[in-house]
């Protein structure tokens, strides 16, 4: 049996999330390809407000289960990221230059609002910019589609001409959703305003469904007009079933907030004349203050602030974990993303197949792992770092050939990029936080038997030798610490002005034994 099919035998019972989801795919095509000739992706975005790590994340979780599916299958597939770019501007964000000016353009088309950044053509061209950098800069294979390009060109004409014709099939379905009030102006077709360019919120009667026209009000007046190429847009519960129809999209994730507006969806798609897609409901990102997090608030993390002080891989391993668990998503998560990552990297050399198949680096490098190895944690950086104050990268790499004798970023060429990040992060998020505080008197007792042992230590000593001696020491009763971590708390408090902290044995074998005794000896100088 080849690699490939150990593979294939494994994916087809493998309890990963996206094996269980390409599995779904499996179950709608069992024979061959769609008539299409493949099976298509899709992700949908809304360039209200600028993108954010949720909106990227939506890719990257699909692209996983399109490359679970590659596993299972030699049906061809294709992505694509779909921006509903014709959608009104609701409101103004709060989170860009300019208000005063978006709010003069509020109602129209986002691909008609002009830019409040004063660089591309539009608002919408702007956020669909940003967006498609995101998505570059990981090497996402993907197609953008416009939905305003689709609209105008008449590519949606056919399904738009199938939406009037059930025009009152989608109504049954929509108005028992709506409030009373709402259902009174309620209407699947949005018509662009001829006067204002405005996405009109109307009632629609209709004409003619093979010609595309309907009627309608517009400032007193009464308007009959065509909806193909350009003429209008749909709600977009409607839009998203049309958009199904029209493309065959054959699987979609959303947002657990959308669960209802999936249901209504596929209802519609139904209604006209095609099966819905298959897809799953993740669950949405949080603030640190456990509130959603909204691209006209920005108040997530943008990419670009996780790429600052962490790699890429942190950030898809963080979007990998539990899809379907609400998480918070802030500075906090960073370091603890990362070192988990590595964990599970450098398990996956020695795991059976099986195994391999639910670890999340799999998924995160689609079973090409690169080469290397990382010799200490992230976490231990960021100590060392605290340690050392306004460091560069060359006095770190300088302490580390204390721990490590080929230290180099010749030879680490990830653990260079990770102190890179330790600097970052430390700077902003963690010196801020610093506080040495004194020790009390059996703690600095316990101190000063630390710097014997640490002096007696012949040369060479390793990390697991000092790790001993500390844990002896906070074994001792002489010392009084109730618990042995009221010992290692004490050490992190008065040595490095943190609530926690590293393996001790693996800092000081990091930081140097003689480092680490004027450690000590600043902390009981302070008692």
């Amino acid at each position: 049996m080849t690699a490939s099919d150990l593979l294939r035998s494994a994916a087809l019972s493998s309890k990963a999330w996206p094996y269980e989801e390409a599995r779904k795919l499996l179950k709608r095509y069992p024979a061959a390809a769609p008539e299409k000739g493949y099976v298509l992706f899709e992700t949908g975005y809304g360039p209200s407000g600028l993108p954010h790590i949720g909106t990227f994340n939506e890719v990257l979780r699909t692209t996983m289960v399109r490359n679970a599916f590659h596993a299972l299958s030699d049906v061809p597939t294709r992505l694509i990221a779909f921006s509903d770019d014709m959608d009104g501007l609701r409101k103004v964000p709060d989170n860009v230059p300019n208000k005063d000016m978006l709010a003069q353009h509020l109602g129209k088309p986002l691909t008609q609002v002009p830019d409040p950044f004063e660089t591309h053509e539009s608002f919408a061209h702007h956020n669909n910019a940003m967006l498609r950098d995101f998505l570059d800069r990981f090497g996402f294979d993907y197609e953008f589609v416009s939905a305003t390009d689709r609209y105008r060109s008449g590519a949606f004409d056919d399904a738009l001409k199938t939406v009037l014709r059930q025009y009152q099939d989608i109504m049954d379905i929509m108005l028992p959703t709506l409030r009373k009030e709402r259902q009174a102006t309620y209407s699947p077709v949005l018509p662009i305003s001829p006067k204002s360019g405005i996405v009109l919120q109307v009632p629609v009667e209709v004409i003619d469904a093979d010609a595309g026209l309907i009627r309608f009000e517009d400032e007193g007046e009464t308007i009959e007009q065509s909806i193909l190429s350009g003429g209008a847009k749909l709600q977009w519960k409607v839009d998203w079933a049309m958009r199904w129809v029209a493309l065959g999209v054959d699987y979609e994730m959303a947002g657990k907030d959308l669960i209802d507006s999936v249901t209504q969806s596929s209802r519609i798609c139904r209604a006209l004349g095609a099966r819905p897609p298959e897809g799953f409901n993740y669950e949405m990102f949080l603030d640190e203050k456990g509130e959603k997090i909204s691209k006209s608030k920005g108040n997530g993390l943008s990419l670009d602030q996780w790429l600052t002080y962490g790699p890429q891989e942190s950030l898809a391993f963080y979007a990998y974990r539990e899809p379907k668990k609400a998480k918070q998503l802030h500075m906090g998560v960073i370091p603890r993303a990362i070192d988990e990552y590595w964990q599970f990297r450098g398990n996956y050399e020695g795991q059976a197949i099986e195994q391999r198949l639910g670890n999340p680096v799999h998924h995160i490098h689609d079973g090409k792992l690169p080469d290397g190895k990382l010799p200490v944690t992230f976490g231990l950086l960021l100590n060392l770092v605290g340690v050392m104050g306004d460091a560069t990268a060359d006095q770190v790499w300088g302490y580390l050939r204390n721990y490590v004798a080929d230290a180099d970023a010749a030879t680490y060429p990830e653990l260079d990029a990770l102190i890179g990040h330790a600097l970052a992060y430390h700077r902003d998020f963690v010196a801020p936080t610093l506080c040495l505080r004194a020790p009390e008197p059996h703690e600095a007792a316990a101190l000063r038997r630390l710097d014997n042992e640490l002096a007696a230590l012949p040369a060479g000593g390793s990390a697991e030798d000092i790790q001993n001696i500390v844990y002896a020491i906070g074994k001792d009763e002489a010392f009084g610490f109730a618990e042995l971590r009221n010992w290692f708390k004490a050490l992190y408090q008065t040595l490095l002005g943190a609530d926690q902290g590293p393996r001790m044995g693996s800092f000081i074998a990091l930081y140097g034994i003689e480092n680490s005794r004027r450690l000590i000896a600043q902390a009981l100088a302070a008692a």
